[in-house]
């Protein structure tokens, strides 16, 4: 069964599910207080998801791939940026231990899915 919609891709959908869960674990003070760093992190987890929107209605895999690859680059600076949350008291260890592992399972679906797209490219 072919994908028809980009809402139906599991990877779309687990990096939906991250940004719920960015957006949650930045409302509570202190982490709510420091702007640049909520805006931050908030602005890359929707660059992820929204990235494998875009790149799902381009024309052709070659696109597609490309847009896949700056999600995965998204992924990357959420967890990064999960550190600064940690070492700053903003989320616990546990927090961070579960997001973190939602961006490594996210990142591993988008290497995995630009190999198979880069075997079919057009």
């Amino acid at each position: 069964m072919a994908i028809e919609r980009f809402e139906e891709m599991k990877v779309w959908q687990d990096s939906r599910s991250l940004t719920r869960s960015i957006y949650e674990a930045t409302q509570p003070k202190p982490f709510s207080s420091d702007y640049g760093l909520k805006d931050q992190i908030q602005r890359a987890a929707v660059s992820a998801m929204s990235n494998i929107a875009e790149g799902y209605e381009r024309d052709g895999n070659r696109e597609f791939v490309k847009f896949l690859g700056y999600s995965k680059s998204s992924i990357g600076e959420v967890r990064s940026l999960l550190y600064v949350a940690l070492d700053n008291g903003y989320i616990g260890q546990k927090e961070f231990d579960a997001l973190s592992a939602q961006c490594v399972n996210i990142a591993q679906q988008l290497s995995n899915f630009i190999k198979y797209l880069r075997k079919t490219a057009k």
